[in-house]
């Protein structure tokens, strides 16, 4: 347990932070899969349309730092190859 002012405070922005981070990085997740599932089933225009919100989440996610910028390069990556690898 904290002993000091400062330290129960930054357990209190600590946990703050820690929910503000799995909210914006479940969103980012959803919107992947909302995507691959338009892949998966064959959805070119709506795979296309949805694509730059994907890639605007990953880009908001790695700006806060909730995910290395290589991790938000790699993850566009994949998802760009997987729309222009559709029919």
């Amino acid at each position: 347990m904290a002993h000091s002012k400062q330290a129960r405070k930054r357990i209190r922005t600590s946990d703050q932070q820690r929910v503000m981070n799995k909210s914006r990085m479940s969103r980012l997740k959803t919107e992947v899969k909302k995507l691959m599932a338009a892949v998966e089933t064959g959805d070119k225009g709506k795979a296309t349309e949805i694509l730059p919100l994907v890639c605007s989440c990953i880009d908001k996610a790695a700006k806060q730092n909730i995910i290395h910028a290589h991790n938000a390069s790699r993850r566009k990556g994949q998802v760009m190859r997987a729309v222009s690898s559709m029919k």
